[in-house]
C-alpha cells in the first residue's frame, strides 16, 4: 500500500476553504479549490509515495495492482475515480453517455482528427461516467426531470407570456420536444425569455410564496450569473434535490444534472466525458447532448447507506465502483477486498497495517491498496473507501 499525492483542480466554481481545510492548509486559499482527484485518470493521476504515478504503476504491473477479476472486466486500467468536490457556485447543466455512446462518439471524433484539447471536442475517452455524490455538508443539486405535470405547473405559475411556446411544446410533445427547442433558440430570443423568467421568479421569491420557492430562487440567481442562458428555464423543469450530510445521489447515464452548492465525496467511472446543456460559457454540442439525454421524468431517489463489510455502504447499480464510509475506533478491523482500494481519511488518524508495514493517514491523506492485499485499520478516524463493485 502507498500513500497518494493527488491533484487539486482549480475551477472558478470551487471553494477557497473546504478542500484547503481538509488538506490542513492555513487560511483561505488564494484561488478556488474545486476538486481533489484520487485515482489513475490520465488527466491528473495520483502519485505513489515511490514517486511513480498511479496510472504508470498500474500499467507496469496490472495483475498486482488490479487483480484478475478487475483486469478481465475492465482491462488494464483502474475503473474508478474518487474526488472531493467543493462547489461554492453552480456547475453547468450536464449529462454523461453510456459506454456504447462513448465508444461511438470517441471513435467518430478520433476519425475526424479533432484534437483532444480542442474546446469543441465532446468525447474525451471511450468510457461511460456514472457517478455517486455523497454529501459531506448540506448539498443542493438539480437532478433529472420533474414529472411533466409538475413542470407545466411550475412554468405556468410564473405567468410569463414569453413562456407560452415552451409550455405548449411541453404539453404537446413532452420533455423530448421542449428541451431541444429551448437549446436551439437564437441568442436574442434566449435573452428576452430568460430575463422575463428571472424577473417573474424573483417576484415570487420576494412574495415568499412557498410553492417552488427554492426552484424560483435558484432560477433568478442563475440568470444573474448566466444571462440569456436557456439552462435557467430548463432548471425549472429539473428536480431540486437537497442532501443532508451522509445522504447520496446516484447519477446514471443520460441524467441531466447540475451541482449547485455544497461539498461531497464523488465517486465515478474513470472518464471525463461531459456533455454540457446550459449554465456554461463552454461548448454545447446540441446534437450529441440530445442523443445522450434521458428524457424520463420522475423523482430521483436519495440513497441512504446500508450496513456492509467494514462500514456503511452506498449501493449503486454499476460494477465500476463501490463506496463505503468506515468509522474506525481503536480496535483493528480488516479492510481487505478482492479489488483495488483508494482510502481517504477525512477525520482523525487512521493506522493501516499490512505484511509490508504500517502507514498512518491523517486528515486529508489518501492511500492506494492493491487488489486482495491483507490490510487492517484502526483509529479513531473516518475513512471513505472506493473499490470495485464486482460480485
Amino acid at each position: 500500500m502507498w500513500q497518494l499525492t493527488s491533484t487539486v483542480r482549480h475551477y472558478p466554481w470551487g471553494s477557497r476553504t473546504v478542500i484547503p481545510d481538509l488538506l490542513g492548509e492555513l487560511g483561505p486559499a488564494d484561488q478556488p479549490y474545486a476538486e481533489l482527484w484520487m485515482g489513475a485518470h490520465p488527466d491528473a493521476p495520483s502519485v505513489l509515495s515511490t514517486g511513480i504515478s498511479l496510472d504508470k504503476a498500474v500499467a507496469e504491473d496490472p495483475e498486482l495492482m488490479l487483480g484478475a477479476a478487475v483486469r478481465e472486466r475492465f482491462g488494464d486500467r483502474l475503473p474508478f475515480l474518487m474526488k472531493v468536490l467543493a462547489a461554492e457556485q453552480p456547475l453547468s447543466l450536464q449529462a454523461h453517455p453510456t459506454n456504447e455512446q462513448a465508444e461511438a462518439g470517441f471513435a467518430a471524433e478520433e476519425a475526424a482528427g479533432i484534437p483532444h484539447g480542442d474546446p469543441t471536442r465532446t468525447f474525451k475517452d471511450p468510457f461511460h461516467k456514472p457517478e455517486l455524490l455523497l454529501a459531506l455538508t448540506p448539498f443542493e443539486a438539480l437532478c433529472g426531470f420533474r414529472p411533466v405535470e409538475e413542470c407545466l405547473h411550475c412554468l405556468a405559475k410564473l405567468q410569463v407570456p414569453e413562456l407560452k411556446p415552451t409550455i405548449a411544446a411541453l404539453a404537446r410533445g413532452g420533455l423530448r420536444a421542449v428541451i431541444p427547442q429551448l437549446l436551439a433558440l437564437s441568442s436574442e430570443h434566449r435573452e428576452v425569455l430568460v430575463s422575463a423568467v428571472a424577473q417573474a421568479a424573483a417576484r415570487f421569491v420576494a412574495a415568499h410564496d412557498p410553492e417552488f420557492i427554492n426552484t424560483y430562487r435558484w432560477a433568478a440567481s442563475l440568470a444573474e450569473t448566466y444571462p440569456g442562458d436557456p439552462g435557467v428555464v430548463i432548471s425549472l423543469m429539473c428536480n431540486h434535490l437537497k442532501l443532508a450530510p451522509g445522504e447520496a445521489v446516484f447519477l446514471p447515464a443520460g441524467n441531466l444534472h447540475a451541482y449547485l452548492c455544497g461539498a461531497g465525496v464523488e465517486v465515478m467511472a474513470s472518464s471525463d466525458n461531459v456533455l454540457r446543456g446550459g449554465l456554461t460559457h463552454k461548448h454545447v454540442d446540441l446534437a450529441a447532448l440530445i442523443e445522450v439525454l434521458d428524457f424520463t421524468d420522475g423523482r430521483v431517489p436519495v440513497i441512504h447507506p446500508v450496513l456492509g463489510p467494514g462500514g456503511l455502504r452506498y449501493p449503486v447499480p454499476v460494477e465500476d465502483f463501490d463506496l463505503t464510509r468506515i468509522q474506525l475506533d481503536g480496535r483493528a478491523g480488516a479492510l481487505t477486498t478482492r479489488g483495488p482500494q483508494v482510502l481517504l481519511c477525512t477525520e482523525g488518524n487512521a493506522e493501516l497495517t499490512s505484511s509490508e508495514g504500517t502507514l498512518t493517514l491523517s486528515k486529508g491523506a489518501a492511500a492506494f491498496v492493491p487488489a486482495g492485499a491483507q490490510v487492517t485499520a484502526s483509529g479513531p478516524a473516518v475513512l471513505y473507501r472506493t473499490t470495485t463493485n464486482l460480485a
